[in-house]
């Protein structure tokens, strides 16, 4: 299946060992960054009113913890140029990192004066508007990535029958998909196929449905459209289409909301008894903003494994509506088979790993519900 399985399993390894020691570490600061009582020394510290505390409070912690991220996203562009992944420069990489900072200063500082507003005028019903705030905001990012937030990191190309090169590709998945829109009057309308120049930076391939309305469209790597038959691509092609059949990405968000929720409670909840130990003047005291960043960090580890799980049902209803959809299993399971040669996937990790850290099937599972298809399929036909 996999053209180096140890040579995969070394860089699962190493990605994974990154992972823990980079989260811990982080996590670690935090706890201690709160209940040391640095973090009240540091809101004491900074002068002015309670908009100007959250503003310079919020940007001094969010420069602290970016200093002690970097070295661990600089290990990782390490990880990435030892296994053959990384096709990025470092400038490249460093504008990339700055791109990035940028766009969490937006959003990071906007999101934290809007909460703290709230908990300054609604301290015991904050947990709930914010929560809806956040639901609004996740929304309206789901519209706006397409067209906004990925154009900030990668190039984006519309394909088109216009286009020589893209032509006969186009004109079959077009083709496919209007097809489907014939059989299923009601399915929403799909607003482009785009190339997604992910080659410029990484030798990886993927593809994916992005976007809400009129944003929502399926982007292809050029590293997938370059390596693979056109029948492997019109395969991934209707994977990404099942999740668009199956409204995913508002399932997505629907569920994403709803641990947002319960994090807001059990924030609120937390703050209110804690407080006092921890040397708050009260909820809104901005010393008490690593305590909700613990909260739903914390929080999304303990879930991890359920939200894995709601991600891996999702793709397994996809790979299903390729199988129906083509009426055989085969180009899928040859379109995988490629993505874990050219991704370094570990193709059959052990069930623990794939249980609680997985957001996909492994390649090895797919392939196997594949065969199981087609098997079944296989009988029916000779049955009739």
């Amino acid at each position: 299946m996999e053209s180096d399985p140890r040579k995969s399993r070394d860089y699962a390894r190493a990605n994974l060992r990154l992972s823990l020691l980079s989260g811990g570490v982080e996590l670690a600061l935090l706890a201690v960054f709160l209940v040391s009582g640095a973090s009240v020394a540091l809101a004491r510290w900074v002068p002015g009113g309670s908009g100007w505390r959250v503003l310079a409070y919020t940007c001094l912690v969010g420069a602290g913890f970016k200093l002690v991220s970097l070295p661990f996203e600089l290990w990782g562009r390490g990880i990435e140029i030892r296994f053959g992944m990384n096709r990025q420069s470092l400038g490249s990489w460093w504008l990339d990192q700055l791109k990035g900072v940028a766009l969490a200063a937006i959003l990071g500082l906007g999101a934290v004066e809007a909460v703290y507003a709230l908990l300054r005028g609604s301290p015991h019903h904050w947990w709930l508007w914010a929560w809806i705030a956040m639901a609004g905001l996740y929304v309206v990012l789901a519209l706006l990535g397409p067209v906004v937030l990925l154009p900030l990191f990668f190039k984006l190309r519309q394909m088109s029958n216009d286009d020589p090169s893209d032509g006969p590709l186009v004109e079959r998945l077009e083709g496919t998909y209007a097809r489907l829109r014939a059989e299923n009057p009601k399915l929403p309308r799909l607003h482009g196929i785009f190339e997604w120049k992910l080659g410029e930076k990484s030798a990886k391939a993927n593809a994916a449905l992005t976007g809400l309305g009129r944003t929502r469209r399926v982007i292809i790597s050029d590293t997938l459209l370059e390596s693979s038959p056109v029948e492997e691509i019109e395969a991934v092609f209707i994977h990404e289409l099942g999740h668009h059949v199956h409204r995913d990405i508002w399932r997505g968000l629907a569920f994403q909301s709803a641990l947002g929720l319960l994090g807001f409670w059990l924030a609120q909840e937390l703050l209110r008894g804690m407080a006092p130990r921890l040397g708050l003047y009260g909820v809104s005291d901005i010393a008490g903003l690593p305590l909700l960043l613990l909260v739903f960090s914390v929080l999304g580890l303990i879930l991890l494994p359920v939200s894995n799980g709601f991600v891996r049902v999702m793709e397994r209803r996809a790979d299903d509506y390729s199988f129906n959809t083509l009426g055989t299993a085969q180009p899928l399971m040859a379109g995988l088979r490629r993505l874990a040669d050219k991704n370094l996937a570990e193709v059959s990790p052990p069930r623990w790993k794939e249980w609680l850290l997985y957001s996909h099937p492994s390649i090895s599972t797919r392939i196997r519900r594949g065969e199981e298809w087609e098997r079944c399929h296989g009988a029916a036909l000779g049955l009739r």
